[in-house]
């Protein structure tokens, strides 16, 4: 199962690009689990430093904007 990682403080951008996240596996019929990380030693961890983060199967695909549900998608077939 493909684990994708949220990282950020809760902020709207933040539950967006959950939203999107989720709506890209569902079309793209990738079963996934979904985490959120939310403490900012856990989100530097990742080298992270500019929130929303997304981290799929631990390789950082995205941070400091959300991504389209096309470009998340790619990166979940990959």
């Amino acid at each position: 199962m493909t684990t994708v990682k949220i990282l950020g403080p809760g902020c709207a951008n933040c539950r967006r690009l959950e939203t999107v996240a989720r709506e890209a596996a569902a079309n793209a019929g990738i079963e996934a689990e979904f985490v959120k990380v939310t403490d900012m030693k856990d989100i530097i961890a990742h080298e992270v430093f500019a929130t929303p983060g997304l981290v799929i199967d631990d390789t950082v695909v995205s941070s400091g904007r959300i991504p389209t549900a096309a470009e998340i998608r790619q990166w979940l077939d990959h």
